[in-house]
C-alpha cells in the first residue's frame, strides 16, 4: 500500500524544505540537522524534524511524498538518493515551506520510520538558481516513508556535484548532542529564560514604582496609591518609610489643605471632622455615613461653588526592558485601572445651574460619578468641594499608610494645576520625621 499526501509542485526558497512534527519548534537549524551524518541532502539529527535540500534556490520544484507499509523499490531514474531514520515527536507531521509559507499534513504515526530522499536535476537547477512560473521544471524530488527500526544514515546513489557538496558539508559537522546533553542544554535554556523573565518583571515593577521596588506594605496597601504614584513616586516611598505617626500627620495636613483650598474649612461640620482627625477620634456625623456626607455637601448653602482644572501628572520615559541575549520579549503592559476621583466629581458647573433641593428624609440623593481611564482631560474642571471631602474621609482610614496616600492624592486632585504646593508641604513633613 502507498499513500501520497503531497504530489505535484512545491515552492522552495534558499533551496530548503522541512518536515516538522514539533508544534513548539521554530524549524530545524542547518548545521545541527546534519550533525554526525555522512549523508547530506536530508538532515535528520534533530528529533522530530528533517531538513531537505534542493538544487533550485527559488521557485517551484516537482515534489512527491509517499508513505509505504514496507520498503519501496528504488527506481533507476533518481540520480541522488540518501536514507535516514525519523520518528515524529507529536501526532502532527507536515511538509513545510521556507518561513512556514505553506504546509502539507503527512498523517504519520508516532513510530520509527526509514526515510528515502531521491533527487534528479539538482546540478542544472543549481546552475539556473531561480525558476519562473512559466519556465519548465528543472529538478524534482521524492520523499518516501516506511516503518523501520532506527539505522545509520547512508548514501545510496550520488551523481550530481550539488549532492556531493552537501555530503561533504554533512561530514564536516560535529557529532550531535547525546540525549543527556540535549536535555541538559534544554534545562539550562529554560533556567536562563526564567531568569530573564524574572529580571524583566522586576525591571518593569521598578519602573512602575518610580525607580525602586516597593515594600510589601506598598504592594498590599489599598486605596489611591496608584493615583499618587503618577504624580510623585519618590514621595510615595518616602511616606511609606516615614512610619505610622508621620503618616497620620501627613494625612491630617493633606485633609486640612484640601478643605482650605475648597473653601470648606470654616464650615462647622467640616471643622468638627478635622478636629476629630487631629485628636485621633472617629469622625463625627455626618462622616459616619457616606450617603449623609454627600447629602450634607449638596444641601449646605454655605458650600462655595469652586472648580479647578485637572491636575496633570508629569510625563515619564517609557519602560525599557533590560538587555538580554535571545529573542526580544514584548514589554509588559500595566492593567488599565479605573480611577474614581470622587462620588460626585462634577465637570464644569455652569453659574446658572440651580442648586439641587434639600433632600427629604428617605429620599435618595443623586450624585455624579467620574471615572478616568488614561490621561485626564486638561480642559476638564472639577468641583473642589467634591474633591476635598475624600481627603478628609481618606485621612480617617484605619491603615495609617493608606490614610496618608488617600488624603494626599485627594488633596492633589483638589488643588488641581497647582498640586505641587501640596506635595512640597508633604515632603517637608516626611523629611522632618525622626
Amino acid at each position: 500500500m502507498v499513500r501520497r499526501p503531497v504530489e505535484g509542485e512545491v515552492h522552495v526558497h534558499y533551496g530548503q524544505l522541512y518536515v516538522e512534527s514539533d508544534p513548539g519548534g521554530f524549524g530545524p537549524d542547518l548545521a545541527e540537522s546534519f550533525a554526525g551524518q555522512s549523508a547530506g541532502l536530508c538532515g535528520a539529527a534533530i528529533p522530530g524534524a528533517l531538513w531537505l535540500s534542493t538544487g533550485l534556490h527559488t521557485g517551484n520544484v516537482g515534489f512527491t511524498v509517499e508513505v509505504h507499509d514496507q520498503t519501496p523499490l528504488l527506481e533507476e531514474a533518481w540520480e541522488d538518493v540518501v536514507e535516514v531514520s525519523f520518528r515524529p515527536v507529536s501526532g502532527s507531521t507536515a511538509l513545510v515551506q521556507w518561513a512556514g509559507e505553506a504546509s502539507w499534513e503527512l498523517d504519520l504515526e508516532e513510530t520509527d520510520y526509514r526515510v528515502r530522499y531521491c533527487a534528479k536535476g539538482m546540478d542544472e537547477a543549481s546552475r539556473q538558481d531561480t525558476r519562473l512560473d512559466e519556465e519548465l521544471p528543472l529538478d524534482s524530488y521524492l520523499l518516501q516513508f516506511w516503518p523501520a527500526p532506527p539505522a545509520p544514515d547512508r548514501i545510496l546513489r550520488q551523481t550530481s556535484a550539488t549532492a556531493a557538496y552537501w555530503h561533504d558539508h554533512a561530514r564536516r559537522q560535529p557529532p550531535p548532542p547525546t540525549p543527556a546533553e540535549r536535555a541538559e542544554a534544554e534545562r539550562l535554556a529554560h533556567l536562563a529564560e526564567e531568569q530573564a523573565e524574572t529580571e524583566r518583571r522586576l525591571a518593569h515593577e521598578r519602573w512602575d514604582w518610580g525607580g525602586q521596588l516597593p515594600s510589601q506594605a506598598l504592594r498590599n496597601v489599598r486605596g489611591n496609591v496608584r493615583g499618587l504614584l503618577r504624580f510623585d513616586p519618590a514621595l510615595v516611598h518616602a511616606i511609606d518609610a516615614a512610619g505610622p505617626a508621620t503618616q497620620r500627620a501627613v494625612a491630617l495636613l493633606a485633609a486640612r489643605h484640601a478643605c482650605q483650598a475648597a473653601g470648606l474649612a470654616d464650615l462647622d461640620w467640616i471643622a468638627a471632622g478635622l478636629t476629630a482627625l487631629a485628636e485621633g477620634r472617629p469622625l463625627p456625623p455626618p462622616f459616619d455615613d457616606p450617603t449623609r456626607v454627600w447629602q450634607a455637601l449638596e444641601s449646605d448653602p454655605r458650600v462655595p461653588d469652586r472648580t479647578v482644572a485637572s491636575a496633570i501628572p508629569p510625563e515619564r520615559p517609557p519602560f525599557e526592558p533590560p538587555a538580554h541575549d535571545g529573542a526580544p520579549t514584548a514589554k509588559p503592559e500595566p492593567d488599565p485601572t479605573s480611577r474614581i476621583v470622587g462620588p460626585a466629581a462634577a465637570a464644569l458647573k455652569p453659574p446658572s445651574r440651580p442648586r439641587p433641593p434639600t433632600p427629604q428624609a428617605g429620599e435618595a440623593t443623586p450624585h455624579t460619578l467620574m471615572i478616568t481611564i488614561g490621561a485626564p482631560d486638561p480642559s476638564l474642571r472639577l468641583s473642589q468641594p467634591h474633591m476635598a471631602v475624600p481627603a478628609l474621609l481618606g485621612a480617617a482610614e484605619t491603615d495609617p499608610l493608606q490614610a496618608a496616600l488617600d488624603a494626599v492624592y485627594a488633596a492633589v486632585v483638589t488643588q488641581g494645576e497647582d498640586y505641587r504646593t501640596v506635595l512640597r508641604e508633604v515632603w517637608s513633613v516626611c523629611q522632618g520625621h525622626p
